[in-house]
């Protein structure tokens, strides 16, 4: 008996009706379509670098107007108030800056751009995969922005630690932006859904996170909801981290937080992408 070879999974144009001509038989893998995809999402960012500076006008407000208030609440001077407080805003440059990329492809699905874009001769798990890794770079780049601007005020992070800090922070930034890619998807036309759970989960993620303030003064009920949250975990890593605390147990578990939101983000969202037409 012929034993049948397993399915391979069709591409994007496959899987869309194009049959004949050149967009079959195509060696290129997920790898190569997901760096394929992350160079085109990259593209304007690069022509337009601005975009990503001015996108920092909020966690510069809260750098200038919440450091010294935290400052004057705790009695820490401000360079040792920043070593609290830049890493948490680190992390919310991430959340907001991954959780609100899935508005852009809302955009392409009701422009009709997203399906043009689902018969390229692509895998559509690599639509997905090369969108979320594509949120690192911006991320990144404003995470360096803003901690050079706080080192102006005596902000002085351990650059290793920065580093590692980072990396872990790109790997979140890549599952919270898949989820809001999924999102989008779900969404639709429907616009008002796509904004209203995300801000639903934005601002109690970010409260229960202790991001602005120290959850250790809150209620108990704060306290035990902010362990379920994924956000607490990474900004206790980012805080021991960028303080050079590298064997501060904060640290695993924040990997480990980050790892198993980018697993589950890409998870969702590449089923999602399978099934967005």
């Amino acid at each position: 008996m012929t034993a049948v070879p397993p399915p391979r999974e069709p591409s994007a144009g496959a899987s869309a009706g194009v049959t004949g001509g050149t967009a079959q038989a195509r060696p290129a893998g997920v790898l190569h379509d997901s760096v394929s995809v992350f160079v085109r999402e990259l593209r304007p960012v690069v022509r337009d670098p601005f975009s990503v500076v001015f996108s920092l006008v909020q966690p510069l407000m809260f750098l200038a107007l919440f450091g010294p208030l935290l400052g004057g609440m705790t009695g820490l001077p401000l360079d040792q108030a920043f070593q609290w407080f830049v890493p948490g805003i680190v992390v919310m440059i991430a959340l907001f800056g991954t959780a609100m990329t899935g508005s852009n492809l809302l955009f392409e699905i009701q422009s009709g751009a997203h399906e043009r874009m689902l018969v390229a001769p692509v895998t559509r798990s690599s639509l997905m995969v090369g969108r979320a890794c594509k949120e690192m770079v911006p991320l990144v780049l404003q995470a360096l922005v803003l901690c050079g601007v706080a080192a102006l005020f005596g902000f002085r992070p351990s650059l290793p630690g920065m580093m590692v800090g980072l990396a872990i922070l790109a790997v979140f930034g890549v599952g919270l932006g898949a989820l809001s890619y999924a999102l989008a998807i779900v969404s639709r036309n429907r616009d008002w859904m796509f904004w209203t759970v995300q801000q639903g989960l934005l601002f109690p993620l970010m409260l229960l996170s202790g991001m602005l303030l120290p959850l250790e003064a809150g209620p108990r009920w704060m306290q035990v909801l902010s362990r379920f949250n994924p956000l607490t975990y990474m900004v206790d890593a980012e805080r021991a981290l960028f303080n050079g605390r590298f064997a501060d147990p904060a640290v695993a578990a924040g990997a480990l937080a980050a790892a198993a939101l980018a697993a589950l983000g890409l998870a969702v969202g590449i089923r999602a992408m399978r099934h967005s037409i």
